[in-house]
């Protein structure tokens, strides 16, 4: 790994979080995909070799319950779901150079490879652990087949996560009040001999490599309190059927977590099988047996920042691999301001999407530059319609058209004129602010280096106004052939983020070749061809459509919610049910995981109850996460006569170093209270599962009272 800007002398890898083979793919787990086709896309484009690699995660436990309430195998139920997504990446033009699965010979051989190797290194030991048992079942209980009371917070918790309260990863035997998901029966500890991978002795490392690690800065900040702080050793095994054996074990296998990264590994090397050494070679750009190593790159959600920058390249360290360069760590995405529920059929389906008619670039323009890539992303289809129609229609695809329209019935193509110097110097310039996109891991940008060069390209051929200008004019087809390479251009920089559409821009200009395996250079290629007139590149999405696809939604979601029973049981199933969701997080998707609009409370307050609470308008001065605490920050605000200290569950759901300057709204009269040994003074009011902050419209000053 060289840590020079790209493009590098060594192989790069670029992977995405691999998703849970656990349910259907809807356009919120897209963003990871699509945001790491784009960056590979972007890298090869400027001369870099690059493996684009993923694959399904076909173990642990939400798989085998699943699985079981369906009476099939494990293994059949996960190999369905890898085969649906094996086919629908492809269609949203998400193109790995290998997609395998964690369940494939590959990756159970380099699995029980490099757990030997951390054994031969020392990292691994034994100890005596208490195990949630059910005698009535008489089995084990792993992961999410027990559920109980967070030891840290107090909330409800399932399997290794507390994922209705602090977020905080669990390790076998924390749960408090453990019961049996199989029976419903209170379940029992029993001592049990499991493996563990000592991490806590790599903890000097893992400071130094979060310094030097590259990316989005929530994937370099939030692993710093665990890393800094009384970092613990993980388990690594677990007592059921499905899954990795532990060499040299017959009733235990490994945690998911351990071999769903090497999946990585694995699949580069079945990259290398199939196109040889001479293209790509896995073992150099993942630094096997004494290589170098070389630039790895991984894409995922935030969800699961801690397992890449902590216990994956822990592991690598340990076992005598490369550590990864960056980690690119997306935002949520959101639906009309709530999050994605499948339970209540609350999302729109990655197959709904195409079989509505739309074709994939508009998604992934959407996707990509709808903010920054660590940022939460809201999706509306009234949004998706302006951004379509004003920036790909109004913008990119206007100037298209036009330009090669008016170059084609004027000089039957490009007309045989140098471009002149300042259009050459704008293209260079967008050259260059792609590159910069790349080098600061930034997918929006790399997609605007395109968008403002096309718009350049609007603004000079309505300035130029070559339509006036007589046939004769030389600045008439000064004009045109400047229009033309700008054209061009677009379609080499746009070609990341909308390869259908550059495949038609090059095919409109007649040019030979490839667009998807042109250089970046080939913005400034010389282009004198002859060329008929183009076709549309996009076309605009009516106002009716969007209300269409808002009634077609409102009505699904109404039919799933009159299908569910109006008891508390049948709210507790819908909780497991995004629950499961959550599970899928884990291999890379964005869902919210939130459910739909709870009902209006029937108990009423009065009105001086209501002027009991004292609200105020605060201003963020600091934010930082609190160690052991997955999901708190400790703020510091300004509420006018005073500053605070609040404590709130926000640090997996905000890029923390953005919030000093946010106003919020305080319930400033709230006792004050202790979490994790911090004390909180007060508490900020948000929306959601998201925990949208609440703000004021207007320029409220700190201390001004909500009334």
């Amino acid at each position: 790994m060289s840590h020079e800007e790209f493009p590098t002398g060594d192989p790069a890898v670029v992977t995405c979080g691999l998703p849970y083979a656990n349910g259907d793919l809807h356009i919120g787990h897209l963003r990871t995909y699509v945001g790491g086709d784009i960056y590979s896309r972007a890298l090869k484009r400027l001369g870099q070799e690059t493996a684009f690699v993923s694959g399904s995660d076909m173990h642990g436990t939400p798989v085998a319950v699943n699985a079981a309430e369906e009476g099939v195998t494990p293994e059949e139920f996960a190999l369905r779901h890898h085969e649906q997504y094996e086919q629908t990446f492809p269609k949203f033009d998400v193109e790995f150079d290998n997609y395998g699965h964690t369940h494939d010979a590959t990756n159970l051989e380099t699995t029980q490879e490099m757990v030997r190797a951390l054994e031969e290194a020392g990292y691994v030991y034994e100890k005596e652990i208490p195990v949630a048992y059910d005698p009535d079942a008489d089995q084990w209980l792993p992961d999410r087949f027990v559920e109980g009371a967070c030891p840290y917070c107090g909330e409800h918790a399932r399997g290794d996560e507390c994922d209705e309260g602090c977020g905080r990863h669990l390790e076998p035997g924390e749960i408090e009040d453990p019961v049996s998901t199989i029976t419903g029966n209170p379940a029992e500890y029993r001592n049990r001999e499991h493996k563990f991978f000592a991490v806590s002795d790599l903890q000097e490392y893992l400071g130094e490599f979060i310094d030097r690690l590259e990316g989005t800065s929530n994937a370099q900040n939030q692993p710093r309190e665990w890393i800094e702080g009384e970092l613990q050793d993980w388990c690594i095994t677990r007592d059921m059927d499905w899954g990795v054996d532990y060499p040299g074990e017959e009733d235990l296998v490994l945690y998911v977590w351990v071999d769903a990264p090497i999946e990585y590994i694995s699949s580069t090397k079945q990259y290398t099988e199939r196109v040889g050494r001479d293209v790509f070679d896995w073992a150099e750009a993942w630094g096997a047996g004494g290589e170098e190593g070389g630039e790895i790159v991984h894409i995922i959600g935030r969800d699961i920042i801690q397992h890449h920058t902590v216990f994956w390249p822990a592991m690598l360290r340990a076992a005598g691999y490369a550590e990864p360069r960056a980690v690119m760590a997306s935002g949520f995405i959101t639906l009309e301001g709530k999050g994605f529920s499948t339970s209540r059929d609350r999302a729109v389906w990655a197959d709904e999407y195409l079989d509505e008619g739309f074709r994939p670039d508009l998604l992934r323009y959407y996707l990509a530059t709808n903010g920054g890539f660590q940022q939460d992303v809201d999706f509306s289809w009234g949004r998706f319609r302006e951004r379509v129609n004003n920036e790909l229609v109004g913008t990119v695809g206007n100037f298209v058209y036009r330009s090669l329209l008016f170059a084609a019935r004027e000089f039957g193509g490009a007309p045989d004129v140098d471009v002149s110097d300042d259009v050459e110097a704008r293209i260079e310039r967008a050259i260059e602010e792609f590159e910069a996109g790349v080098n600061e891991y930034s997918v929006r940008e790399i997609g605007e280096s395109a968008v403002r060069l096309a718009q350049f390209g609007n603004e000079y051929i309505q300035r130029n106004e070559p339509w006036k200008l007589d046939d004769d004019d030389p600045e008439k087809a000064q004009v045109i052939r400047d229009c033309v390479q700008i054209a061009k251009a677009v379609a080499v920089l746009f070609e990341p983020i909308t390869p259908e559409a550059a495949e038609n821009i090059w095919g409109d200009l007649n040019e030979d070749g490839d667009v998807h395996a042109v250089g970046v250079d080939a913005a400034l290629d010389v282009t004198t061809r002859e060329f008929e007139e183009p076709t549309e590149l996009f076309e605009k999405i009516p106002e009716a459509r969007v209300e269409e696809l808002n009634e077609k939604l409102e009505a699904r979601v109404a039919e799933a919610s009159d299908d569910e029973d109006a008891d508390a049981s049948a709210a507790a199933d819908d909780t497991a049910a995004d629950a499961g969701e959550a599970a899928a997080d884990t291999g890379g998707s964005v869902d919210a995981a939130a459910a739909d609009l709870e009902p209006i409370a029937d108990e009423r307050i009065g009105f001086e109850d209501f002027q009991e609470l004292d609200i105020r308008v605060g201003e963020i001065l600091a934010a930082e996460g609190i160690e052991g605490a997955d999901k708190l920050a400790k703020l510091t605000v300004d509420i006018g006569v005073e500053e605070r200290q609040i404590v709130a569950g926000i640090k997996q759901l905000h890029d923390l170093d953005s919030l000093p300057g946010t106003k919020i709204v305080v319930v400033a009269n709230l006792e004050k209270a202790e979490l994790f040994g911090v004390e909180s003074n007060g508490m900020l009011l948000a929306a959601g599962e998201q925990a949208d902050l609440l703000t004021t419209h207007g320029d409220a000053e700190p201390g001004t009272k909500v009334q």
